[in-house]
């Protein structure tokens, strides 16, 4: 593959497209207000020109470490371990018209998930949850149209960025962006 000067545009090569619905996995490291790592498991809403886009429960840690700290990682791995994509950065909030774009495109699923994913529902029993659920799917079949007060979003500017690739016929590698100064270097290191 000819070298990219831009990392952001070999991650939209990788990535399925802001239009597909099944937005990829990826996992989330903040530096928790506790001092210990934290990572979990949150999705992509979107890839932009400068970097990725995230959305979470304002209520939520993640929200609390990055207001105290707004370096984070990401990563992205593949099916069969192929490839792998590694991004550090910093996370800023987005916009209310960000928000509500991306809100305004999650599935009724989704949605209903803004609402009510709290620690009240997290404490009911597995029956009554689904109870619950069904209850408020049968009101909001494509769910809540208004956007939840709580609905957040952040982008991660990139200011490093690995790409690792497998390869069954010889060494695996990665290619490494790292931002100097609004310019990105780019070095070859082993897998």
């Amino acid at each position: 593959m000819d070298e990219i000067a831009n990392p952001l545009e070999w991650a939209a090569q990788w990535l399925p497209s802001n239009a597909d619905p099944d937005r990829p996995r990826m996992t989330l490291a903040t530096n928790g207000v506790d001092g210990f790592p934290a990572a979990r498991t949150v999705l992509l809403s979107a890839l932009t020109p400068n970097g990725f886009v995230f959305n979470t429960d304002a209520r939520s840690r993640k929200v609390a470490d990055l207001a105290q700290n707004p370096k984070v990682s990401l990563v992205f791995i593949w099916p069969g371990f192929t490839r792998q994509l590694v991004v550090h950065g910093l996370a800023q909030q987005i916009s209310v018209e960000n928000r509500e774009a991306t809100y305004g495109k999650r599935s009724p699923y989704l949605k209903l998930l803004a609402w009510e994913n709290t620690a009240e529902f997290a404490r009911l029993s597995l029956d009554e949850r689904r109870q619950r659920w069904a209850e408020l799917e049968q009101q909001h079949p494509d769910g809540p149209t208004d956007m939840s007060p709580t609905w957040d979003g952040y982008l991660v500017e990139p200011t490093r960025v690995m790409f690792w690739e497998a390869a069954d016929d010889t060494a695996s590698r990665r290619t490494e962006y790292t931002l100097h100064s609004g310019q990105w270097s780019i070095d070859h290191l082993p897998g």
